[in-house]
């Protein structure tokens, strides 16, 4: 029944890269509101207005599957980012509040100050998810009671902050490549048009010290040929924005995103959270993993609701394809 523990290894993976993809370019769109007047901010809040909170229900299956197959990684891990985990909620708490509240008052005041929640909500997850991620792979003191030793300062350390500002750079262009698909033609799509290839050489250079430090740190490994090959996807994306390719641009943005995960969770397969006292006291798929019965009633429900969920939430990104316009704000 050991395969068990594999599948779910990987259904986690799949369900926090698509976590990734999705809310992506939600943070990154929510970063961009920086700058704007309120018509624009309006808009750019109007392209993902439908679609946000259906892309946070990754984060939450992904925590739930989590919780479900690997209960003792669940205990662990949330006591280890306790602090980090409580202003990542409250930033997203306050995030979803701002996207409710924004239009019940015409005050701009008003607007203005919900639309700096959302900056706020996009960009400390974001930065946040960097560094939570490169502490698994770097490791962390924990015992053999799977008890973490240390504090919330010692997740810092400048290669988890180089992390988290990489993270927040790529997902800033992978909102703009959104938007380029997402605007109609306008004064706020061309704005957006000569920032983004910026933001992008902005992301590929964090991204290229990002690798550097990882090999530095620990090598070559397997674990990094995604990693690789999400760069050369970060590289084709900034190319084809040159070129004014914007789907080819948005569809290699993605599939960097999804690289560079699935490369961080295959550097640390087996393991889900690397003990850096002791090897042996590391939390990885089977020890830290639910009973072989429980696994398998779960594979049975996934295998049911997951193609649902994600026949759902495709018939949503068709329904709501349409570009938006100023038009679009009167109704």
């Amino acid at each position: 029944m050991e395969i068990l523990n594999i599948v779910w290894f990987v259904l986690i993976t799949v369900l926090f890269t698509g976590f990734f993809i999705l809310e992506g370019f939600d943070y990154g769109v929510g970063m961009l509101l920086i700058g704007k007047n309120d018509e624009e901010r309006s808009m750019l809040i109007r392209s993902i207005g439908p679609v946000w909170d259906g892309n946070e229900v990754w984060m939450i299956t992904a925590g739930g599957a989590l919780f479900a197959a690997f209960p003792h990684v669940y205990a662990t891990m949330f006591s280890t980012f306790y602090i980090a985990l409580f202003l990542m909620l409250m930033a997203l708490i306050l995030r979803g509040v701002a996207f409710e509240l924004r239009g019940k008052h015409p005050s701009s005041d008003w607007r203005k100050l919900w639309d700096w929640a959302i900056i706020f909500g996009s960009t400390v997850p974001a930065i946040l998810w960097g560094v939570a991620m490169t502490n698994l792979l770097k490791g962390l003191p924990i015992d053999s009671q799977m008890h973490y030793l240390g504090g919330f300062f010692d997740l810092l350390s400048p290669y988890t902050l180089l992390a988290g500002i990489t993270f927040a750079a790529i997902f800033l262009y992978h909102g703009a490549n959104f938007l380029m698909l997402k605007l109609g033609d306008g004064r706020l799509l061309l704005n957006i048009k000569t920032k983004a290839f910026k933001f992008g050489i902005i992301a590929l250079l964090l991204g290229v010290a990002f690798i550097a430090a990882t090999v530095i740190s620990f090598g070559v490994s397997a674990g990094l040929t995604p990693i690789f090959i999400g760069a050369a996807c970060l590289i084709y994306s900034i190319c084809s924005f040159k070129r004014e390719c914007f789907k080819c641009s948005f569809i290699a943005s993605t599939l960097s995103i999804a690289a560079i995960t699935v490369g961080l969770f295959t550097a640390l397969f087996p393991n889900l959270m690397i003990s850096s006292l002791n090897p042996e006291w590391s939390l990885n798929i089977y020890n830290a993993a639910s009973t072989p019965h429980t696994l398998a009633i779960m594979t049975g429900a996934a295998v049911v609701l997951v193609p649902i969920v994600l026949i759902y939430q495709g018939w949503t990104y068709r329904i709501f394809k349409e570009r938006i316009t100023v038009n679009d704000l009167q109704h």
